[in-house]
């Protein structure tokens, strides 16, 4: 092996991906809603009208995997689709008063698990903290570009 795991940032990385998906999991769940779920409908609540692709580029899942999702919330009355004025082939997306409910009670409580991770760290750790992952961000890209 070629680097020993306590040496891999990749691992911290993803142990704390893990920890942050399974609070925001607690956190949503209440209001009926999974974390992609509760993800489409905060992007929604700033978006109204957003197109699905545009909405799974945000939410940074595929178009295919945001179809589904966006057929569930259309089944629950979570959101509402309707044809674009001008662009018949486009449907714009946009929250129901139900769906704007769910989000907002999901919303208070993910806010609290994003609080909980604010509180750890003082206003410049959280840009430095910011800074390091932009740049594991980037040194990421070109790994991958470089493997690709």
């Amino acid at each position: 092996m070629g680097m020993p795991a306590s040496d891999r940032l990749g691992i911290d990385l993803h142990r704390a991906g893990q920890e942050l998906l399974a609070s925001k999991r607690l956190a949503v769940e209440p209001a009926g809603l999974t974390v992609p779920q509760y993800a489409a409908l905060f992007v929604l609540a700033d978006s109204p009208g957003i197109s699905g692709a545009a909405l799974a580029r945000a939410c940074q899942v595929t178009p295919q995997a945001m179809a589904i999702l966006l057929k569930h919330l259309t089944q629950r009355g979570l959101v509402e689709r309707a044809p674009h004025r001008w662009h018949r082939n486009v449907l714009e997306t946009r929250l129901t008063d139900r769906g704007r409910a769910s989000l907002e009670l999901a919303d208070d409580r993910a806010t609290e698990v994003e609080q909980c991770l604010a509180d750890e760290f003082t206003e410049a750790e959280q840009e430095q903290f910011r800074t390091f992952l932009s740049r594991a961000t980037r040194a990421l890209h070109r790994a991958a570009a470089d493997l690709g």
